[in-house]
C-alpha cells in the first residue's frame, strides 16, 4: 500500500505563496523588528575562519556557517577549505555551525535514506569535534525537495535556507507566511553591490533579509566569491544603519517553529 502524503509533496513551490492568514500570525512568538538581517556563509571556505569570523566579531554580528566536505576541489585541500578544528573554533566564538550536507549533494537527486545519511554525517562530525548539533540546514545548489522537508522535520531541524532565483526564492523571508524549511535568501556574488543594498531595504514590515555568502574570497569556487573590501563595506553599512545581524537559529526567538510547521500542514489538504 502506498502511504498518503500531504499535497505539499506535489506542490512544493506553491508553499512560498500560500496564504496562511491567522494561522501564520499565531506562529510568531513576538513581532519581527525592522532591520533584522541573517548572515549565512556556505561551503566551509578557508576565508570564513581566517577573515570573516574575526571581522564579524569586531562588528558584534552573529552568523551561520553552513559546512560540508566538498569532493571537488577536495576538502583535504586546506588552502581552500577550513579544517574541522577551525570549524570548531567558529562554534567556540559563538557562531552557528549549520549543515550543508556532507558532500554538497543536491537533495532533489537523493533518496530519503541518502538525505538522512548526509545529515547524519555532518552531525557525527560535529559530535566528534564537540560542536553543537546543527539545527539549521542550507540546500546545496538551492535545490529543494519534499522528501528533504520530511527528513528535516523528523530530525528536529528548526530552519532550512534556500536561495537563488529558483521558484522565487530570491526575496525577503516572511516568517508569518513562509515555511520554516523554505527560508528564501539573497546572494552576494562578485560585485553585485546594487542588488545587495536593494535587498537590505526589504528588512521591514515583518520581513527578514537573509544573505547567502560564499568565500570572502572563495579560493575553491571563484565564481561565487565576494571581494573582501566589498564585504567589509556591507558590514560598515549594517553597523552604521543600526541593523540587527543574527544567525539563522536566532529566528527561533520570533518564530514558533512547531506551530509554523503545523500551520502549513493544516493549510494544505491531505491527498
Amino acid at each position: 500500500m502506498v502511504a498518503t502524503r500531504p499535497l505539499t509533496c506535489l506542490l512544493l513551490p506553491a508553499l512560498l505563496s500560500l496564504p496562511l492568514g491567522n494561522l501564520g500570525a499565531q506562529a510568531l512568538r513576538r513581532p519581527v523588528p525592522d532591520k533584522l538581517v541573517v548572515l549565512t556563509f556556505d561551503d566551509a571556505s578557508l576565508s570564513h575562519a581566517t577573515y570573516v569570523a574575526p571581522l564579524l566579531k569586531r562588528y558584534g554580528f552573529g552568523a551561520t556557517f553552513f559546512v560540508c566536505e566538498f569532493r571537488e576541489p577536495p576538502f583535504a585541500d586546506k588552502t581552500k577549505y577550513m579544517s574541522w578544528e577551525q570549524i570548531r573554533q567558529l562554534d567556540r566564538m559563538g557562531f552557528e555551525v549549520g549543515s550543508h550536507t556532507l558532500t554538497h549533494r543536491h537533495v532533489n537527486k537523493l533518496s530519503r535514506e541518502q538525505i538522512a545519511a548526509e545529515l547524519d554525517s555532518i552531525e557525527t562530525r560535529c559530535r566528534q569535534y564537540g560542536i553543537a548539533r546543527p539545527t539549521t540546514f542550507a540546500y546545496p545548489g538551492y535545490d529543494t525537495h519534499p522528501l528533504a522537508l520530511e527528513v528535516l522535520r523528523e530530525r528536529g531541524y528548526q530552519f532550512a535556507r534556500t536561495g537563488g532565483s529558483k521558484q522565487g526564492y530570491t526575496r525577503a523571508y516572511a516568517p508569518a507566511a513562509d515555511h520554516p524549511y523554505l527560508v528564501p535568501s539573497y546572494s552576494t556574488t562578485g560585485n553585485n553591490r546594487e542588488q545587495v543594498y536593494e535587498a537590505l531595504k526589504q528588512a521591514k514590515d515583518g520581513r527578514v533579509v537573509v544573505l547567502t555568502i560564499h568565500g570572502v574570497p572563495d579560493a575553491a569556487h571563484d565564481w561565487v566569491s565576494t571581494p573582501p573590501a566589498l564585504f567589509e563595506e556591507y558590514l560598515r553599512y549594517l553597523k552604521a544603519k543600526r541593523y540587527r545581524v543574527i544567525a539563522l537559529r536566532e529566528l527561533g526567538r520570533y518564530v514558533d517553529v512547531p506551530r509554523a510547521l503545523g500551520a502549513h500542514n493544516a493549510a494544505v489538504p491531505v491527498n
